[in-house]
């Protein structure tokens, strides 16, 4: 699997630390900048070309590092085919669902909304929980669930 990267300065050096990581799992990374650690630079630049990339390859995804996350998921949803979550770290809460059921939200993010890119904050995880993060979301498949489908398509615009 092809998975493309992207960040600012502020995720410059994870984004490099993420890409070994990945390297050793065995998947394809692609770095998309930036380049060099340049405090002057827009994480929009980058984030939108992880975005396309992984809206015009379908079997890839995306991890995409800022300072929080938060604006570098609102560029890559912009783009249509991209479901991109923001992951901090595990919840100092327990988590359910409704039925009550323990819930992990960043499996979550792939068993029920196939998210095909993640945006993490590099200022609020440490290098383990970033790496931890994202060797697990690498490993959860989408449940494939009628209403999950169902309800992808809506979020791609396909039947909304």
């Amino acid at each position: 699997m092809q998975i493309f990267f992207g960040g600012d300065h502020a995720g410059f050096e994870l984004k490099a630390k993420l890409i070994s990581l990945v390297e050793g799992l065995g998947f394809t990374p692609h770095d998309l900048g930036s380049f060099e650690l340049n405090s002057e630079d827009d994480y929009p630049d980058f984030v939108r070309s992880v975005a396309e990339k992984v809206a015009s390859h379908p079997d890839s995804r995306g991890v995409i590092i800022g300072g929080s996350g938060q604006g570098e998921a609102m560029v890559a949803n912009r783009i249509r085919g991209v479901r991109a979550a923001v992951y901090y770290g595990a919840s100092k809460t327990k988590q359910t669902d409704m039925s009550g059921h323990s819930l992990d939200i960043l499996r979550s993010t792939r068993i029920h909304n196939d998210a095909n890119v993640l945006a993490l904050g590099a200022r609020f995880l440490t290098e383990g929980e970033a790496k931890e993060a994202l060797r697990m979301w690498l490993e959860t498949d989408f449940s494939g669930d009628p209403r999950h489908v169902r309800r992808i398509a809506k979020i791609d615009g396909e039947n909304a």
